[in-house]
């Protein structure tokens, strides 16, 4: 008797899963494709600048395909901004090995993050110090990822720095809190003198600017 040619119920299944497998790892890869593509937009033309079907054409797909990977573009703005802290934990804060001493460590976090502004990976700089000025006064899930990731930034610094004055290496009354923010208001200015004045002095500027605050810190 020749074998039949019918599959058994199992092995339907098992085809079914394995079709249903590839077809999910595509979707993740074009989402992943959309977002990255996004994100390198956004950091040039704003939230705001970024046309979903300009995107869509940019892909060669689809504005219906893209919507049916996020549904809406409030929801790809979400994602673009999820994936930038990501990209800028990696760069920024990944780097710095967990036993380096506080003081190093700040200095470390200050030098990673001006080449994150200036990284290829960012070609319009860093998209939640632009967000920043293009979302303070407006409302909405979008403004609320900006803020909790500047926040979480500077916390980030606050911690960095209350180990160093527990390791006697700032001084006992320092305030972490304003060093951080010190810190902050140094890095968005060299963001506006490097990416919109185009200033040649504007690293120069930022490490002087750092080092005082390094050596107030110190006593």
């Amino acid at each position: 008797m020749a074998p039949s040619s019918e599959r058994s119920p199992g092995s339907r299944g098992d085809s079914s899963r394995a079709d249903a497998k590839a077809e999910a790892s595509k979707g993740e890869s074009t989402r992943a494709r959309i977002v990255q593509r996004a994100l390198e937009l956004t950091t040039s033309v704003g939230f705001d600048g970024l046309s979903i079907g300009d995107l869509a054409a940019d892909l060669g797909i689809s504005k219906s395909g893209l919507f049916a990977h996020f549904g809406s573009k409030e929801q790809l703005q979400l994602s673009v901004l999820d994936a930038a802290a990501e990209s800028f934990r990696a760069a920024v804060f990944e780097p710095v090995p967990r036993n380096t001493a506080g003081d190093a460590r700040v200095v470390a976090l200050f030098e990673n993050v001006l080449k994150w502004i200036q990284s290829r990976d960012v070609p319009g700089g860093c998209i939640f110090m632009a967000g920043a000025f293009e979302w303070d006064d407006a409302r909405g899930p979008v403004r609320e990822r900006l803020v909790e990731w500047h926040e979480k930034f500077k916390l980030g610094v606050m911690r960095a720095v209350s180990l160093s004055v527990e390791q006697r290496l700032f001084r006992a009354d320092l305030d972490a809190e304003l060093f951080a923010h010190e810190l902050h208001g140094i890095l968005l200015e060299y963001h506006l003198e490097a990416r919109l004045m185009r200033n040649k002095k504007a690293q120069v500027f930022a490490r002087r600017a750092f080092q005082r605050l390094l050596a107030d810190a110190r006593g």
